[in-house]
């Protein structure tokens, strides 16, 4: 005769599957089963709290932008989504997109926001620390003219200073000097990099892979981050004006700091 032995579980082996069927139970909102699908949405990737999007879509001179709390559920295929394989966001902008009224290039790009994204971040670079980290990889150039900035460094007034792929040469840029610091001229699309900019004192450190690049002098005030894809080109400068000539960029992390 065979005897069956009886398993009692413990009060924490009960807790443990508590938890467990909790994790991986749906969503359940008005009676309705939904299964959690951490894919669907840019803020599922990337913490969006405090950062709003501009798309390369709207009307002349008016690009669509989202802000919280609309930017916590949104997508836009193909220009702001998750990635095919779920590890990160993809930014793309076209060279016949919607451009900003200060602008004669398209984006499809974050502004760095503050107070759970309700205000415009505004930060001074002589007081506190003020930190952007970010992983990302460029994934397209646009033809005749195949450059991309991936980040920036805003102030009032203009660009201070950015990660901008021109073919295969990556450079940090410091104003309007393009070509002011030779990252690599080897870099080849897909490849994933971390780059971080650090600014206090009135100075910005520029960093590519946890190693410095160059210092910047600024001390200005109404400074923020933007993270995405700005196509620098335009259907004057590069051929064919059509959607299917873009820039594009995905970022796999992104956390700005303050302090």
């Amino acid at each position: 005769m065979r005897l069956t032995r009886k398993r009692t579980l413990t009060t924490a082996g009960v807790a443990a599957l508590s938890a467990l069927a909790a994790m991986t139970a749906p969503i359940v909102t008005s009676g309705t089963a939904v299964a959690a699908a951490p894919c669907d949405y840019p803020a599922q990737q990337l913490n969006l709290t405090n950062w709003k999007e501009t798309l390369p879509t709207g009307s002349s001179g008016s690009p669509t932008e989202i802000k919280q709390p609309a930017l916590a559920t949104f997508s836009s295929n193909p220009w702001f989504m998750v990635n095919a394989a779920c590890t990160g966001v993809q930014f793309r902008s076209a060279v016949n997109g919607v451009t900003t009224s200060g602008s004669s290039y398209a984006r499809s790009e974050l502004r760095e926001m503050a107070n759970n994204g309700t205000s415009n971040a505004s930060w001074s670079s002589t007081s506190g620390t003020h930190t952007l980290t970010f992983r990302e990889a460029f994934n397209k150039l646009p033809s005749t003219k195949p450059h991309v900035v991936g980040a920036q460094i805003h102030d009032g007034d203009d660009d201070v200073t950015v990660f901008r792929l021109e073919g295969t040469s990556l450079y940090i840029t410091k104003g309007d000097t393009t070509h002011h610091k030779l990252v690599t001229s080897n870099y080849k699309l897909n490849t994933v990099f971390e780059g971080k900019f650090v600014v206090s004192g009135g100075q910005i450190k520029v960093y590519y892979n946890g190693a410095l690049q160059t210092t910047i002098a600024h001390s200005a005030s109404g400074n923020y981050f933007k993270a995405g894809a700005y196509t620098q080109a335009n259907c004057d400068n590069s051929s064919p004006c059509s959607s299917s000539n873009y820039g594009q960029v995905s970022i796999y992390s992104l956390q700005a700091t303050h302090s």
